[in-house]
């Protein structure tokens, strides 16, 4: 007969070891995506719907596509890359540091000078318009920094091509990614600023004054990738997102298709 002591021992060891394959499991089915800020709406979206799918954990992390990348460059286990332009992903590509042959542009987007929704800003766009004359004697033009983040990178090629860039430059208010931006001008810190397309279309607190011509600014495209630590889970995600309902969502925020 088994002792009670031998018994309580043997139901000990199959506890610890239950816990322990509940952590791994825990473990195993959470995806981390790093994702460029102006996604966020979407993903979130794509997200939850993609759990009551699967016995997945989508976790999000938002921000600059820069700072993002730099994040995955120092070591940061996100299985999914999520980018705002093909420059930071090229950075992590050349790096070895993401699975290039998984590597596609998912969505694109465009580019628009807004104001709070009751200025009565009225601006056309176009070579030497008078933007910074729009702006005041003290207003600044918010948008993300043009040194790192894609959406700022984007408005700087606009405004340079449309001859008003150097001076604006003096006038900008550097935010650290595309919602942040947004922000400034929601709240009445900035009187414009650029941001995209999706973006102004989320806050209502916005209106858009006009849209940069997409002559002005590379294309705005979103490429995705897996990175190097991507585990199988993550792959299914990717192709969930970037199936038919992944574009359903997007469609819904704003995005468009990327040209092929």
């Amino acid at each position: 007969m088994i002792s009670r002591a031998l018994l309580s021992w043997a139901l000990l060891c199959l506890t610890v070891e239950s816990r322990a394959l509940l952590a791994a499991e825990t473990q195993q089915s959470q995806i981390l995506v790093f994702a460029a800020a102006s996604l966020a709406d979407a993903l979130q979206e794509i997200g939850s719907a993609y759990e009551r799918t699967a016995p997945v954990k989508v976790k999000l992390s938002f921000d600059a596509s820069s700072n993002l990348a730099r994040q995955i460059e120092a070591g940061a286990k996100a299985e999914v890359f999520f980018s705002a332009d093909t420059q930071w992903m090229d950075y992590l590509q050349t790096r070895n540091l993401i699975q290039a042959s998984t590597r596609q542009n998912v969505v694109a987007n465009s580019l628009v000078l807004i104001a709070p929704a009751d200025s009565q800003i009225k601006l056309k766009i176009g070579p030497h318009f008078p933007l910074v004359a729009a702006l005041g004697k003290d207003g600044r033009l918010a948008t993300g920094d043009p040194d790192s983040v894609p959406v700022g990178r984007y408005a700087h090629s606009a405004l340079s091509t449309l001859g008003v860039w150097d001076e604006v430059s003096p006038r900008l208010a550097r935010a650290e990614n595309a919602r942040v931006a947004l922000l400034y001008v929601s709240r009445g810190e900035a009187p414009l600023g650029i941001v995209y397309a999706t973006d102004a279309r989320a806050d209502k607190t916005v209106r858009v004054v006009d849209t940069f011509p997409a002559n002005t600014h590379p294309p705005i495209v979103y490429p995705l990738a897996l990175t190097k630590s991507a585990q199988t889970a993550a792959s299914t995600f990717v192709a969930y997102l970037t199936g038919p309902r992944g574009h359903e969502v997007f469609s819904k925020y704003g995005f468009t298709e990327p040209a092929r």
